[in-house]
């Protein structure tokens, strides 16, 4: 497994640019979020490694009136991806603004599941024509995002499931799944042929692992036991000390040889 981490939760208090050097000198891959604010050559000098970025800006993946957004907006970030290496861009159900949804939904129809669906397969499509592939993430509406519609985990494989093309993946958080459905084995073995990348954090509190209730060994040693050899990237807040949060993450997705069974 590659391990990387999400720079715009950790080392908050330096510039952006240094947050990327320093999880790049510590060893991992770097995620980002929204890229259209960032200095893409100075993140380019860095020499890091860009495992993911958010790969829209607009529209909502499961509405009929705005999903033609999504695809256009994700077409004109590919040549910023492609600048950086990013292999995967990441979409969401629904629509975020700052992290909330921008029309909030609270029950979903047949209308969103083939709308999604389809767009979902536009986006497959778009990817397979540029080498980069979109990962669906899911998202819990428990705590951090009501609103969002087929936000479940459950949800999000099932549409990835409809799309049916290669470049078309999940981008399977384990944070959101665990607040919004729990089961995580299970859940990864289940979602395994459709993962692009898995992203982490503990519950409560979204920081590193061991500062809450997942016991995120097992999910590592579940991983390497069904063959995961992806991304698993840390998507999550330092709790107290940046540089510790990468160790402790290091540490709970390390799985030496002689503990898979």
């Amino acid at each position: 497994m590659r391990l990387a981490v999400c720079a715009e939760m950790v080392f908050t208090d330096l510039p952006f640019v240094e947050r990327v050097r320093r999880i790049s000198e510590a060893g991992f891959d770097v995620e980002l979020w929204d890229a259209r604010d960032k200095d893409i050559q100075a993140l380019k000098a860095t020499g890091a490694v860009f495992s993911s970025m958010t790969g829209y800006s607009s529209g909502s993946l499961v509405d009929a009136d705005t999903a033609d957004d999504v695809v256009r907006t994700a077409e004109a970030l590919i040549p910023t991806a492609l600048e950086l290496g990013v292999s995967r861009m990441v979409v969401h159900p629904a629509e975020l603004v700052q992290g909330h949804a921008a029309r909030p939904v609270y029950r979903s129809s047949g209308r969103m599941w083939a709308t999604g669906a389809r767009t979902l397969e536009k986006l497959g499509r778009l990817g397979g024509k540029h080498g980069v592939t979109f990962c669906l993430e899911n998202l819990n509406t428990v705590l951090d995002h009501p609103g969002i519609p087929l936000a479940r985990a459950k949800d999000t494989l099932m549409l990835v499931e409809a799309a049916g093309h290669p470049n078309a993946k999940l981008m399977l958080d384990l944070y959101h799944a665990q607040l919004g459905e729990g089961n995580l084995i299970e859940l990864v073995r289940a979602a395994l042929p459709y993962i692009g990348e898995i992203q982490v954090a503990d519950v409560p509190g979204r920081c590193e692992p061991g500062t809450g209730e997942i016991n995120y060994a097992a999910v590592a040693l579940a991983l390497a036991d069904a063959g995961y050899e992806g991304t698993v990237g840390l998507e999550a807040w330092a709790k107290d000390d940046s540089d510790a949060a990468l160790e402790a993450f290091r540490s709970a997705f390390t799985v030496y040889a002689g503990e898979k069974r």
